[in-house]
């Protein structure tokens, strides 16, 4: 186990195309922390940066006490699980765990007693003896995630290791890699681009765009204290309602643009006209415990989350209010500059 640290990581191909910008994040040991973001954003190739499978074009890549940018991937002591499994398909999934030990030179009872090891606590023992092709997905993604644990790595990597499996199956697995990292405390740093994964998952999200970082926090601060718009539209389904608002200084006749943020559930909505602001119902989901009601206010969209199913229809007019310990402001660049009428 280890921490690492990632400090102002660059990567531009050749050619000019620039992946990752100024990249610093420190992860403790034993810590989960997730990487995401909209595709393109940079999360994966600081991954692979970090795994020795794409080279630092500027920046330094710490794992422990080692400065690791010069280490070949097998001298970094870190086990990465990909999306596609990659296990090998000739082999059983006992020789898929067994491969990367029989590769360090282990001797057959240290090997046989590692397998048995990771293969209880996946609780995989009775598919050790199939091959891949005999596995169901979640079979597999186990068969897969234990190859890379047996080897004991400082650093767990997981490149949306869940991305192939049906969304049923997505969150039980989830639950499980949770508790597998709770129960060996191995420091793991988990990309993917699904916020729901990276807000259930991570100890710490690390949001990225356009190859830089945006906020770095725990799920719950990111949710409500966003750094920028960014991070306020990416984080939350439904996300953030982002409304343009002028800022009315005490000096007279000073105005500055701003956007108001609002959450969903800070949204009110009332049947009837006899509120200051005034929206139109577009369309309506109703979900059971909670109904999505899509409007325009003054044509900017808005989304608010009501409880139950109240009987909104397309085409009603309806009040709409806030609750004003709610509202986010940003600035004219993006920026948060605060919350609630303060």
């Amino acid at each position: 186990m280890a921490r690492v640290a990632l400090e102002h990581l660059d990567k531009v191909y050749p050619g000019g195309a620039r992946a990752v910008s100024d990249c610093s994040v420190e992860i403790a040991d034993g810590e989960l922390v997730v990487l995401v973001g909209p595709s393109g954003s940079g999360k994966s190739t600081v991954l692979r940066m970090v795994a020795g499978l794409e080279e630092v074009t500027s920046g330094t890549i710490r794992i422990g006490d080692l400065v690791a940018n010069e280490l070949r991937p097998q001298e970094r002591n870190v086990a990465m699980v990909f999306q596609d499994y990659a296990l090998y398909p000739h082999m059983t999934a006992r020789a898929n765990l067994d491969f990367p030990l029989r590769m360090r030179g282990l001797g057959r009872d240290e090997r046989r007693a590692r397998v048995e090891r990771v293969a209880g606590a996946l609780d995989i023992e009775s598919l050790l003896d199939r091959l891949p092709r005999a596995l169901s997905g979640g079979q597999r993604q186990r068969v897969a995630m234990g190859r890379a644990l047996v080897r004991e790595p400082a650093v767990f990597l997981m490149d949306e290791p869940l991305s192939n499996l049906d969304a049923k199956l997505r969150v039980q697995v989830r639950a499980e890699l949770k508790d597998l990292q709770r129960r060996t405390g191995t420091t793991t740093i988990y990309v993917t681009h699904d916020q729901v994964e990276a807000m259930t998952l991570g100890d710490r999200v690390v949001v990225l765009d356009a190859g830089r970082v945006q906020q770095v926090a725990p799920p719950a601060e990111l949710y409500e204290r966003p750094a920028n718009v960014f991070v306020a539209s990416f984080v939350g389904n439904p996300p953030m309602n982002l409304l343009p608002a002028t800022l009315v200084a005490s000096i007279a006749g000073h105005r500055e643009a701003q956007t108001a943020g609002i959450r969903p559930e800070a949204v009110r909505l009332a049947p009837g006209s006899g509120v200051a602001l005034r929206g139109i119902v577009e369309h309506v989901e109703n979900l059971g415990y909670e109904t999505l009601v899509y409007a325009r206010l003054d044509g900017v969209p808005l989304v608010a989350r009501v409880p139950g199913m109240p009987p909104f229809v397309a085409g009603e007019t309806v009040g709409v209010t806030f609750d004003p310990d709610r509202v986010h402001f940003f600035d004219r660049d993006g920026r948060a500059i605060g919350r609630g009428p303060g």
